[in-house]
């Protein structure tokens, strides 16, 4: 029982010390990521000022079809060279055009000519001046002449940190944690060492010495242990003797024998032992397999034994 509770406490310690390292590598990686913030501005179709033509030439093509065929292609335009180029030009410190490409976002409102348009970037300053930057140069490209044109939507880019996002890190580093604490709990549990219990190997022991009858086994720190073995001797109407199963247990069988003599507990005398109940002493701990087998089939009688005190 000991080394089953001992066991169970190495498994506590290993658990919770596997969901400390994990929660707390999670949140350094998930929370201390270099810094990033994100610029958003909006952009809006309105149709063309200019409507003149010249006599005879045809007209343009209706405004909704030009916005809702050209709109989908600002994606690629916020992307292209050029404009990253002219939306960097006004912004000192600016990454370069080919590190923006993939920095930079946009989603459309299906129907409303609508565009919003996106860009990260590592300073809160620089994120709002970029996003501002790239939506005057989207316009500059005139992308849905001569029928239509963008504006800008917002006098001022809208800024959202992104990272280090400490609540997302936070919950991360708490599911790492508990998971790493299960893992580690259960795969202690299945590589566990297989346990046998003293009083069943006791009891195998026995069946193989050819005992047929039960034997009680009864612990060396029970305080009954004494009034115990007494009920089995008067059960018995034989006079009972102390034997050791092993070596080093001398002291153990008189103090044992001692205080059975003084309980009024009958004892073998004269030497009769075949007239006599057994009671063995076995040290659990450093018995080796076979031993109580031995003893008992040393027995006059294997029936006579009606004890094996576990010391």
């Amino acid at each position: 029982m000991k080394l089953s509770n001992d066991r169970r406490v190495r498994t506590v310690g290993f658990s919770l010390g596997a969901a400390f390292a994990a929660g707390l590598i999670v949140l350094v990686l998930a929370g201390f990521r270099g810094d990033e913030y994100e610029g958003r501005v909006g952009l809006i179709a309105t149709p063309a000022q200019d409507t003149a033509f010249q006599a005879g030439t045809q007209p343009p093509a209706q405004y909704g079809e030009v916005v809702s065929l050209g709109l989908p292609a600002l994606s690629q335009l916020a992307r292209s060279p050029s404009v990253l180029k002219a939306a960097a030009a006004f912004v000192p410190n600016a990454p370069d055009p080919g590190t923006l490409t993939d920095r930079v976002s946009v989603d459309l409102v299906p129907g409303s000519g609508l565009a919003r348009v996106s860009v990260r970037v590592g300073t809160e300053t620089m994120a709002g001046a970029l996003a501002t930057s790239l939506g005057n140069a989207i316009i500059e490209a005139d992308l849905l002449a001569p029928v239509a044109k963008l504006r800008l939507l917002d006098s001022q880019a809208e800024i959202i940190q992104l990272q280090p996002d400490w609540t997302l890190a936070i919950g991360l580093g708490l599911a790492a944690a508990v998971v790493a604490g299960i893992a580690v709990a259960a795969l202690r549990h299945v590589l566990r060492p297989p346990v046998t219990s003293a009083d069943s190997t006791v009891r195998k022991e026995l069946a193989d010495a050819g005992c047929r009858r039960p034997v009680t086994v009864l612990r060396g720190e029970d305080p009954t242990l004494v009034h115990r073995i007494s009920v089995l001797q008067a059960a018995s109407t034989r006079p009972v003797r102390v034997v050791s199963v092993g070596p080093g247990l001398g002291d153990r069988v008189a103090r044992l024998s001692e205080a059975l003599r003084r309980s009024g507990t009958s004892l073998e005398v004269n030497g009769k032992a075949d007239k006599a109940v057994v009671v063995a002493v076995l040290d659990e701990r450093r018995a080796g397999p076979g031993e109580l087998t031995a003893a008992v089939g040393a027995l006059p009688d294997a029936s006579a034994l009606i004890a094996v005190v576990l010391a």
